[in-house]
Formats: C-alpha cells, structure tokens, sequence
C-alpha cells in the first residue's frame, strides 16, 4: 500500500528566529487532497552525562510553554552549519560546566512527528572533568547529579516527564545493560 502524500505547494506562514511554519497543499495516497501544517526545526542534540561516581547530570529549568519547571537531561538546537557531536560538547559545557573525553552516540528519535520535522541526536558523555558553564544570555537553569537508578525512578513517577529525557533514560538503560550498542566518536 502507498502511503505517500505528495506535496503540490508550499507556503511560509512564519519564520522566527530557529524555526519555520509551512502550510502544504498535498495530494492523499486515495487522490484527494488536503493540507499540512507543519514546524521545520534545525534538530537537536541531547546528552546523556553520566560522572565517575555513576551519577547522571540533570537541569531543573523553567519551560515557558508549559508553564512550569522541567528536570531534563542537557539539550540544545543545532546551530547553522554545526555537526551534531559539536553541539553536544558546546551545549553541556554552555549548561552544567562539565567537558567529557569519551562520547557515544546512541541515536536519533523524532519526538513530534505529527507537527514537526525535529530530530534530536542522543549522546553518551563520560570521564566528565568540571569547568565553568558558560550560559546563553537569557538562559537560567540549576544543574542537579542523581544516582542512575533515581532518575530512572524520577521518569517512572512522572518528576521527569519530558519525551526527549524519557527517552534518552531508556536509551542509556540499554546502552548500560548491553542490550544496546553505540558509535564511540
């Protein structure tokens, strides 16, 4: 069965300062045609940084869409022309301050499928040394460690309740358990 819709015409209907919103005209898998409204999002990266004593580093920061405070792994847009590693070393050294010599990749996840064209790159960060953070101007957050096993608890009892952090925690639990492998860089 053919699913694909085909695009017949786009149109922008806003561009901000890292994302765009296009409204496509398509045409259905049945012949019919209908409309598409969609985000276009540079990607993402999301890190993973696990400390020597087996703790992970997490960020209490408010988020201004949902109106509230989040405990999440650190994250950050990929800025124009950037690889996804370069901004996984830049964004966790900008937000908790930690550089880390051994990454690993875990993969990529689509976590708003219906709405975006987002993609955020996981990584594994260990052998952490602490420097000093380096925020974006505007950007406030608390940096937290947590024993493993409590944040994936916190991700259990909804404390940690953002997809792009419950999935990473999934990701490491396998990556940690042998059931998953990575890509050292």
């Amino acid at each position: 069965m053919d699913l694909i819709e085909k695009r017949l015409a786009t149109q922008l209907v806003y561009e901000g300062g890292f994302i765009k919103v296009n409204k496509d005209r398509v045409v259905l898998p049945d012949g019919n045609e209908s409309s598409r409204e969609y985000i276009l999002h540079p990607g993402a990266v999301a890190v993973l940084a696990v400390t020597s004593a087996g703790e992970l580093v997490l960020e209490r920061q408010y988020r201004y869409p949902a109106g509230r405070e989040f405990i999440e792994i650190p994250a950050g847009k990929i800025d124009p022309d950037e690889e996804p590693e370069a901004t996984a070393k830049r964004e966790l050294l900008e937000e908790t301050g930690y550089k880390a010599d051994r990454w690993t990749y875990l993969g990529t996840a689509h976590p708003c499928i219906g709405y975006s064209n987002e993609k955020i790159s996981y990584y594994l960060a260990q052998d952490l040394m602490l420097s000093e953070r380096q925020l974006d101007a505007g950007e406030f957050l608390e940096v937290l460690t947590v024993p493993l096993d409590t944040a994936m608890n916190m991700a259990l009892t909804g404390e940690i309740c953002d997809s792009k952090s419950i999935v990473g925690l999934h990701w490491l639990s396998a990556y940690l358990s042998g059931r998953m492998r990575g890509v050292e860089i």
